[in-house]
């Protein structure tokens, strides 16, 4: 089996231009008045443009993201035993997981409820559950964006007997039987089936946690070995192509079929096979332009937990007053993304200075 162990800075620069996407992603669904497009500030204009951009990034970003906490998994467990890693899970991702929940999560979700309802009140109202909207629209309990921290903390703790035993010497002997059975370009293929199960059984909308813990799980064997990225590279134009064909379907068909007549199976299986050959197309796109390293880089990754954790904090309060200017989209658009960017990464700069903050946003402590 042909081991990787150096560094990948393409990973890296994945995490960092996906975690920065997240802005510009979430100020879309500012402009996109269909109720299922979950934001906690809207303006009365519904742009179809930022709809079909906002469509597109979701295709391939989320997966992405995972993917990449996946191959992230196999390089820790490298290098870390299995209760190290646990305890670094823990202070990464549940710590800040939990400061976000008492904190900040509350302000995000009451600012669109601040004319009407004190932030006090609001505040224990957000501590009420109601299941049938965990998004918080409605001011009750959820954990918003955090969603994506919960299920990478769930995932590392369920998938790491899994991994271990992929890490394992007779793991090893398996894995490699199981490729040449089927080489990777062959499996890489066979890997959307799976997906295309779990998409199918429709669990929690676009949080499906079935089809991410599966996406997961597929960065930790494309990690695992070579053969993977070597095939991945060879497919980047191909894949691409398609995925960009099954996104322009997505752009202009309707989707509104009536449940498992074949025009919904045809364009489900147009749409999930789309997904995961964009994230394979990402893949390949990162190996080849950016699997380099520079200051820039190391920067961003120390900044990446602490801007993930606030930027859509900092999205929903600047869209709160940016919306009412009384101005075109294509003015009010990117003033929230440069806005509420440069608010976030100011945000990290002070947080990044003290041991306390720095713990409590899942970062290494100063040594």
């Amino acid at each position: 089996m042909k081991i990787v162990s150096q560094r990948r800075h393409d990973i890296d620069w994945l995490r960092v231009l996906g975690v920065l996407l997240l802005v510009p992603f979430h100020a879309t669904q500012i402009f996109i008045l269909d109720p299922n497009a979950i934001m906690y500030i809207k303006d009365t204009i519904n742009s179809i443009a930022l709809l079909r951009m906002a469509g597109f990034m979701q295709m391939w970003h989320m997966p992405m993201l995972f993917i990449v906490a996946g191959s992230a998994t196999y390089f820790a467990l490298g290098f870390r035993t299995a209760g190290q890693y646990i305890r670094e899970r823990f202070l990464r991702l549940f710590v800040p997981l939990i400061f976000g929940i008492l904190t900040y999560i509350p302000l995000t979700t009451y600012i669109k409820h601040s004319n009407t309802i004190s932030l006090p009140a609001a505040y224990l109202g957000f501590f009420q559950l109601d299941f049938a909207h965990l998004d918080g629209i409605n001011g009750t309990f959820t954990p918003a964006h955090l969603w994506f921290i919960l299920y990478l903390f769930v995932f590392s703790l369920i998938g790491l007997p899994i991994f271990l035993a992929l890490r394992s010497k007779r793991g090893k002997i398996v894995f490699e039987n199981l490729i040449k059975a089927l080489p990777p370009p062959l499996t890489l293929l066979l890997f959307s089936v799976p997906l295309i199960i779990a998409a199918a059984m429709n669990i929690l909308g676009d949080k499906n946690p079935i089809y991410y813990f599966i996406v997961f799980l597929y960065g930790f064997l494309i990690a695992n070995d070579e053969r993977f990225q070597q095939s991945i590279d060879k497919l980047t134009p191909g894949v691409l192509v398609f995925g960009i064909f099954a996104a322009v379907i997505q752009a202009t068909t309707h989707r509104n079929y009536p449940e498992w007549t074949p025009p919904w199976i045809a364009h489900g299986l147009v749409y999930e096979m789309g997904r995961w050959t964009l994230t394979l197309a990402v893949l390949g796109l990162g190996r080849r332009f950016l699997n380099h390293d520079n200051s820039l880089l190391r920067y961003a990754n120390e900044a990446v937990m602490p801007f993930y954790l606030l930027h859509m904090t900092f999205t929903v309060l600047t869209g709160f007053f940016v919306i009412r200017i009384d101005a075109p989209v294509v003015v009010k658009y990117p003033l929230i993304v440069l806005i509420a960017t440069g608010a976030t990464l100011l945000a990290y700069e002070l947080i990044r200075r003290w041991k306390v903050t720095r713990w409590l946003f899942g970062m290494k402590t100063i040594r």
